[in-house]
């Protein structure tokens, strides 16, 4: 076991300034012979101790075992103060039994727990090969060559099979190793699935399945185990790590990447989290660095989460957790790519350093998350992860609130309607998501919503959307913000949004659900609403099988055609141009065999006005392979210009 080093004497101020080792959170080794414990808390710790159970809730220690500061010294002590590491060997074999470490303020699992027992209590040691399923050593990440390839598809575990008649594992981790799931997705045409928090978290009480119980899981506990309710087992530690494993491995079977949504800006709370009670006020920012001198006062725990605490990434063995977490969820787990929850919250050097550390491993693993965070960040803006500043983050994305706001309304207001709805004026912020939030000529950056100025440095950093999983669903939306709204009406719209969406340049992301016109009852926040709430509607498939074979077309017209994929900024100002236009109609054309496209020229007409509209376009005669909310790559007849009429609120695309 390697050794560790301290220099110096750390009070808990003074431990802020620790420089991150080699110490990779392996907290943890297990032998036969004996265990070795290690622990990343304050020099000053009257003691710190780790306890030994048999099981992983109730009883007394087996065994308490107090654990050792590792004063020794290295090479190092010219980077500054070293981290404080505890230790302990445990002789014996431990194999099956429950640890927990105690700095005095509460037992933990620690920051880095691999397995847990049930509700994450306590730390599990496992055999790990156990968590392995048949040929594992085999699996493969699907090849993605550009995030341009990309079709990102967001779900949540228990929306998405619970209400599924067929379903062997409602809600479970294993639906998606089902026949119908796979079929359904590679159907649909989806290649990444954005799993929402899937490690263990805080709100579910696993003891109690036999209750209705639902979170989305932003409540993050042990950061790097699976979570236990999804499992069929969440009493057996090794059955969550085995059957979210067999899941990614049933997605990369059927060529579908696995992006885990990852939640490091904020905690469950602070009192009680693992942080907190292994390393008190380390991993956290507060309003002010140092106490307030008057009257006593103490500084705050910041909050630009908006959950009443903000971890503070920029903190050396916070990046390093950070950096380590994500690459064992590659490692261990096959995890193809990461979304970062409100990736304002973290500062840029932070994320540049996650980005090269993952590009040692692959360069193809995708990263992108929320430009923005609930809150004022106790770091300036200049150092935080926010939209603007994307370009200081090289193949990093983030999701584009341009584009979304601009189709259907603001996310603040429910009821006020956006392009899809008639508003006026939203057409350059439609463009601004068109050309993947690049600087663009034809894009007046003083009309489009939310940004004066371009934010990607390529379209790759751009995640074009309408929806996701924390607002209203595009048809409760819809309803919502168009009294009256018929069906048909609502169909229409629906298909161009996504039609906005899909032949953008950006990264396209839909919600799970959309493709079956999926409705959470108007519900905008919907994050533990029951599952009369939240589940998909299957039987939608066969009520609307039009939405779907939409869906589905347009999925493959955007792979089948580079024209839509073109990844580079220079390649996008070249051969994408936007045509003059009626208002409520955007237009543009890819010109001149876009990214070595079969097609010449095509050319996509965005109409939401409600009557039939005239728009000038090149001459030249032309097949049209939508119209009328129908996608056919081989053909739906013929038409010429200079001129077309589209049918009210859909999306007319041609080719020469």
């Amino acid at each position: 076991m390697k050794k560790l080093i301290l220099a110096g004497l750390f009070s808990m101020l003074a431990a802020k300034a620790v420089v991150a080792q080699d110490f990779d959170f392996n907290e943890m080794a297990y032998t036969p012979e004996q265990t070795t414990f290690q622990l990343f808390a304050p020099a000053g710790a009257k003691s710190v101790k780790v306890r030994i159970y048999k099981d992983g809730l109730g009883g007394k220690p087996l065994k308490t075992v107090r654990m050792t500061l590792n004063t020794s010294q290295n090479s190092h002590e010219s980077q500054g103060p070293q981290s404080p590491i505890w230790s302990a060997t445990v002789k014996g074999d431990l194999l099956g039994r429950y640890y927990t470490f105690d700095t005095g303020h509460g037992e933990t699992p620690g920051v880095f727990a691999k397995a847990v027992g049930v509700n994450g209590k306590r730390g599990a040691i496992i055999n790990d090969m156990k968590t392995w399923p048949d040929d594992w050593c085999c699996d493969q990440h699907p090849v993605i060559k550009s995030p341009a390839d990309l079709v990102v598809y967001e779900m949540h575990h228990r929306d998405f099979s619970i209400a599924r008649p067929d379903a062997k594992y409602p809600g479970k981790f294993l639906a998606l190793t089902e026949p119908w799931a796979i079929d359904h997705l590679k159907a649909l045409g989806v290649n990444a699935v954005h799993i929402l928090p899937s490690y263990d978290f805080g709100s579910v009480d696993e003891t109690r399945l036999d209750q209705p119980q639902y979170n989305w899981g932003y409540d993050p506990v042990n950061y790097n185990v699976p979570e236990g309710s999804y499992s069929t087992d969440p009493y057996d530690p090794v059955c969550r790590n085995l059957e979210f494993k067999q899941m990614v491995q049933a997605l990369h079977k059927a060529g579908i990447a696995v992006i885990l949504d990852v939640v490091y800006n904020h905690t469950y709370d602070i009192e009680h989290s693992n942080f907190q009670r292994t390393y008190p006020d380390y991993y956290y920012r507060k309003t002010h660095p140092q106490p307030l001198p008057a009257k006593g006062g103490e500084s705050k725990y910041s909050n630009g989460s908006g959950c009443g605490n903000e971890t503070a990434s920029e903190q050396p063995m916070m990046r390093k957790f950070m950096i380590e977490s994500v690459k064992y969820w590659y490692n261990e787990y096959h995890v193809d790519g990461f979304r970062f929850d409100l990736m304002g919250c973290h500062d840029i050097e932070t994320m540049n350093a996650i980005r090269q550390e993952l590009d040692k491993l692959n360069p193809s693993i995708f990263i992108y998350g929320e430009g923005w965070s609930a809150g004022q960040c106790a770091l300036p803006t200049e150092q935080l992860g926010v939209k603007a500043n994307i370009p200081q983050m090289p193949r990093i994305a983030a999701f584009s609130d341009e584009i979304r706001d601009a189709l259907r309304g603001p996310f603040d207001d429910d009821e006020k309607a956006g392009w899809l709805g008639g508003v006026a004026d939203c057409e350059e912020s439609i463009k601004f998501g068109i050309v993947g939030g690049i600087q663009h000529s034809q894009v007046d950056m003083t009309e489009v919503n939310y940004s004066k100025a371009p934010w990607a440095t390529d379209p790759t950093q751009l995640m074009s959307y309408v929806s996701c999983h924390d607002d209203m669903c595009l048809v409760d939306r819809l309803q919502a913000s168009i009294p009256g709204i018929s069906k048909a009406e609502l169909i229409r719209l629906d298909l161009l949004a996504q039609t906005a969406v899909f032949t953008s340049q950006g990264v396209p992301f839909m919600l799970s659900g959309e493709e079956l016109l999926r409705s959470k009852k108007g519900v905008h926040n919907s994050f533990e609403s029951p599952d009369s709430i939240n589940q998909l509607d299957w039987q939608n498939k066969e009520r609307y099988p039009q939405v779907f074979k939409y869906y589905s077309d347009l999925i493959a017209l955007r792979k089948h055609h580079p024209a839509f994929r073109l990844a580079d900024a220079h390649l996008v100002r070249k051969h994408l141009e936007f045509l003059d236009a009626p208002a409520g109609v955007v237009a543009f054309r890819l010109k001149d065999y876009a990214g070595r496209d079969d097609w010449r020229n095509i050319v996509v007409i965005l109409n939401a006005n409600r009557d039939v509209t005239t728009v000038d376009i090149p001459e030249a005669a032309y097949t049209a392979v939508c119209k009328d909310g129908v996608i056919n790559e081989q053909g739906l007849g013929t038409m010429a210009g200079p001129s077309v009429a589209v049918s009210p609120q859909s999306a007319l695309i041609l080719h020469d």
